[in-house]
């Protein structure tokens, strides 16, 4: 069957931009992610189609490729296909050019809280889920996207996630072996986990292909994992999100990836924070901005009101003679800096002058008084404006 193209499969045109493609990633992701779509097979398939889209057109060298040969540049060795969520070639598909998706934003110690430890996005990282002479294997990283509230980033809040992942067989205890039975020594390398061959006028030792380099062999595969050591499993962590996380911050839960086979290390956790849209605040870096109503009276004579913060209620001081699109700022009440505990951006607050729609005889009668102790009914800026205007007709 042929594959589907990568543009297509983003919802873009071809000469998308990267942050274009960057929005229309975490939209589909968010949309077939697996805990969002538990047990739905076709939401699985298609988070990890979005997910391997995603991989390779955000790289510019795989872009090109893709663009002057399709689906092609990557089949044979031509770039490899990227893998789904959690794959075993680690990090759910997030791995090449630096492991593509390296990108290190915290620590969470394993199954608890631990040091957070920041990196700025595209940060460092590790590519997990490779093997060693000793014929052990290092778990894979996974990935897991995790949306918050801005109340919730500005404040910090503590989360438990649920996911599957492999982990150590209970019933061989992740030997491979079934219980009564045990490992016996490799009869192709006797034990040494590597074997020597011979080409010609040269001898090399290469690992050996039977026991993978362990030295041993399973007697008998344990029944319940076939002799892996490790079954599919459901888990929980217990994650700490710090205060002023922003879309894009990643979280590295070191030890909460998949678990190793035969004594190899296990694999990370990483984190994906993005942040849904708030009714009132729109976040601009650490600063948050919105628009308030005020009354017209208000804003000729000039008060005080009180304005929603994510923090409490805040006052401002509206001078007199307001116009409506001026913009107060509030001083540290935005959103904590994610670097510097102590910082806070601020809050800025755009008013927008409200004129009633209708008036009673009284108000209007009041109204027109005002109008016409300022002197002119009709307003001098009115006056002015179309005065000047007259030169264009």
């Amino acid at each position: 069957m042929a594959k589907e193209d990568y543009y297509s499969l983003l919802g873009v045109e071809k000469n998308a931009s990267e942050d274009d493609l960057k929005k229309a990633y975490r939209k589909k992701a968010v949309q077939y992610h697996p805990d969002k779509n538990p047990g739905n097979k076709e939401a699985e398939e298609m988070f990890k189609k979005v997910s391997e889209a995603y991989e390779v057109l955000k790289d510019p060298q795989k872009r090109a490729a893709y663009d002057r040969y399709g689906h092609a540049a990557f089949q044979q060795g031509g770039g490899g296909g990227p893998g789904g969520f959690g794959g075993g070639g680690g990090f759910g598909g997030f791995h090449d050019a630096r492991d593509i998706f390296n990108e290190v934003f915290g620590g969470m110690g394993g199954g608890g809280m631990g040091g957070d430890v920041f990196e700025t996005f595209f940060g460092g990282g590790r590519h997990r889920g490779g093997g060693h002479d000793d014929g052990s294997r290092d778990g894979a990283d996974l990935r897991y996207e995790l949306e918050i509230t801005l109340e919730e980033a500005a404040k910090g809040v503590e989360r438990d996630i649920t996911f599957r992942k492999a982990m150590r067989c209970d019933r061989c205890h992740g030997n491979g072996a079934e219980p009564g039975t045990k490992r016996v020594t490799c009869p192709t390398c006797r034990g040494a986990g590597q074997v020597r061959r011979s080409g010609g006028i040269f001898t090399f030792t290469q690992t050996c292909p039977t026991c993978g380099g362990s030295g041993t062999k399973i007697e008998k595969p344990c029944s319940a994992c076939r002799g892996e050591g490790r079954t599919q499993k459901n888990t929980t962590v217990h994650m700490k999100i710090p205060p002023g996380v922003d879309n894009g911050t990643r979280l590295r839960s070191h030890g909460n990836g998949e678990d190793g086979v035969n004594g190899g290390s296990a694999g990370d956790l990483y984190v994906d924070i993005s942040v849904a849209e708030h009714q009132i605040f729109q976040r601009q870096g650490d600063d948050l901005f919105c628009e308030i109503p005020i009354k017209f009276t208000l804003a000729a004579l000039g008060g005080s009101i009180e304005v929603p913060t994510l923090f409490g209620k805040g006052s401002l001081t509206i001078p007199a003679g307001t116009h409506t699109g001026k913009i107060f700022r509030i001083k540290g009440q935005g959103m904590p800096n994610l670097r510097h505990k102590n910082s806070h951006g601020d809050m800025l607050v755009r008013v927008q002058v409200e004129v009633p729609a209708s008036l009673n005889a009284e108000q209007r009668k009041k109204l027109e008084e005002f109008a016409q102790a300022m002197g002119d009914p009709v307003g001098p800026e009115s006056k002015g404006f179309f005065g000047k205007a007259k030169k264009f007709f």
